[in-house]
């Protein structure tokens, strides 16, 4: 495959993830630092593992395979909150708020709820 095209494919991933309001990053691309307005968990304890999934529009997400301890950093501004669910709907759930990130037991989550 040309790097030309290479190229084309991953842009065209970016764009499409973007328009969900979701951007899944993986090791190899990983971002370390949580950009502001997102919320973002991590794919181990630090930020150096990079960033594994983010999301900065309003809204409840599934989430699967999650395993263990998972830093979670809510760069979001005004207030808005991440909420870690245990349910797959949203709901008993455990928030983070911004400016506090927190390294969290990720196992029983099969949710988070983005939201003001």
């Amino acid at each position: 495959m040309s790097l030309r095209t290479k190229l084309a494919a991953w842009a065209a991933t970016g764009v499409m993830a973007l328009g969900t309001g979701v951007l899944a990053a993986t090791p190899a691309h990983a971002a370390t630092t949580c950009p502001t307005y997102y919320a973002c968990i991590y794919w181990g304890e630090t930020e150096s593992s990079g960033i594994r999934q983010l999301w900065k529009v309003k809204g409840v997400y599934k989430i699967y395979g999650y395993e263990g301890r998972h830093l979670v950093v809510n760069s979001q501004t005004q207030d808005w909150k991440i909420w870690l669910c245990r349910n797959n709907n949203g709901t008993d759930c455990d928030g983070v708020w911004p400016g506090h990130p927190a390294v969290a037991n990720m196992t029983p989550i099969n949710s988070v709820s983005i939201e003001p």
